[in-house]
């Protein structure tokens, strides 16, 4: 990590004493005691390790916990005291382990998780030539990529939209390339006492290096890109506490903090897209979110993030008039020209080590509109590809891409449309056909010997 990617003034200071540190001093020991309680057996470096607070507050807080009797020294492993909890320290800890059984790295305060995002906000450079360098690894139409460019530089909501199969969900996955810097994120924050989880590793993709006078309780990670699909319910809005331990989990937007949160396949979540709205229409106009606590509470925090809705649907098929308004960056993906298709195709057929023939690309642009319909998708060369390597590996053969290997993979492929995909039934046998015949026959002559039904 090169320290010139962090602002210096988004950098939080170390607290070097109990008076400056920003959290309840009772949650600090309460913390600590649980951690020795897990560990049986600790030392302050190993506290450093685990609780992420710096050495001078660490001193302090053994030295509380020693008046109040409820650590003691068993010995030393080099220079360090090895420290265990007394019986009125496992007491202790017991007991405050009914209120959470969080002993993770210490949280940061409300206060200070607020002002930090704020000062992160996202203001990406961003030139038609550094656009066409994030996406180098696709094909892109440069009519596309200059829709993107800046929508990418309002950090305005966003909405990618076209057929199925053209790379909607490919280009949202990459906007986060766009930035080239670092932020910090907390690994929990307090609110009220209680502790919220939002550091998530696979979310939050930390940096080497060492960042000085950073408060240990902050992570380097680069701008986190967050993706949801189908899945996203409800529920995955608001905090979330487990019943089990009382710690509560970062919804997806408060992860998504100072990056991106990609909504896939939009319109066909499990929370209908009109709900969905709705949660966000305030913090997407105001830049804050409010949550709550399982006992009422509310509380702001920053919703300084953008939102990318990818989907095949029409936006007039799942928002009215006043919701379109607030997305102001609707970019359309269409289908891929003749041209691309075929880079796309040559690309695919390198990664997958298949020799292809002169002219073949035609081939496959002729049997792709015959058995999938007119337009092409830039999906299909991946696919297709992929399937022919399966059929040179199942035959024993080098890889290689032929006319027939093309018409035999797009024939799986496209099932639906290919000759004879349907199949018909075999013809019953003459003698099945008889007995069905009889059948028929006696049913027809036993009918009207049934009772006739009382109205």
């Amino acid at each position: 990590m090169r320290p010139a990617l962090l602002t210096p003034a988004c950098i939080p200071q170390a607290p070097h004493d109990r008076e400056s540190l920003d959290i309840p001093w009772s949650l600090v020991v309460d913390l600590a005691a649980r951690r020795i309680n897990l560990d049986g057996v600790s030392t302050l470096v190993s506290l450093h390790q685990e609780l992420k607070l710096p050495p001078p507050v660490l001193e302090a807080v053994f030295r509380h916990l020693q008046q109040e009797k409820l650590v003691e020294i068993r010995g030393t492993d080099g220079q360090n005291f090895l420290l265990s909890l007394t019986s009125a320290g496992h007491k202790f800890a017991t007991d405050r382990q009914s209120a959470t059984h969080y002993a993770g790295p210490a949280p940061v305060s409300l206060r200070l998780y607020q002002s930090t995002v704020r000062a992160q906000t996202a203001r990406p450079k961003i030139t038609r030539q550094h656009l066409h360098r994030v996406f180098s690894d696709l094909v892109v139409e440069d009519e596309v990529l200059d829709q993107l460019g800046p929508a990418l530089i309002s950090q305005e909501t966003m909405f990618l939209f076209g057929s199925t199969g053209n790379g909607k969900t490919s280009l949202a996955e990459r906007t986060v390339k766009v930035f080239d810097d670092a932020i910090v994120v907390p690994y929990a924050v307090e609110v009220d006492g209680q502790v919220i989880s939002v550091f998530d590793p696979v979310i939050h993709r930390q940096l080497e290096g060492d960042c000085p006078g950073l408060d240990p309780r902050w992570t380097v990670c680069q701008r986190p890109a967050v993706m949801v699909g189908g899945e996203l319910s409800a529920d995955m809005l608001e905090l979330r506490l487990d019943p089990a331990t009382n710690i509560y989990a970062a919804p997806a937007q408060m992860k998504a903090n100072n990056g991106i949160l990609i909504v896939d396949d939009f319109g066909r979540q499990v929370i209908p897209p009109t709900m969905l709205l709705n949660r966000w229409i305030l913090p997407m106009d105001r830049r804050v979110d409010y949550l709550n606590l399982s006992y009422g509470l509310k509380f702001q925090v920053p919703f300084e993030l953008m939102i990318v809705f990818a989907t095949n649907l029409e936006p007039k098929q799942l928002m009215d008039a006043a919701f379109l308004r607030r997305i102001p960056n609707k970019i359309f993906v269409p289908p891929v020209p003749d041209s691309s298709f075929v880079e796309i195709f040559r690309r695919e057929a390198l990664r997958q080590g298949l020799d292809i023939d002169p002219g073949i690309a035609d081939q496959l642009i002729r049997l792709c509109r015959k058995l999938g319909g007119p337009e092409l998708r830039a999906c299909y060369p991946r696919d297709i590809c992929k399937i022919v390597a399966c059929i040179n590996a199942y035959e024993e053969r080098p890889p290689e891409l032929s006319l027939s290997d093309l018409e035999r993979a797009t024939t799986t492929y496209f099932a639906e449309n290919a000759p004879n995909a349907r199949v018909q039934p075999p013809p019953l046998p003459a003698t099945t056909q008889t007995n069905l015949g009889n059948l028929a026959l006696a049913v027809q002559n036993f009918l009207p010997m049934l009772p006739t039904p009382i109205t």
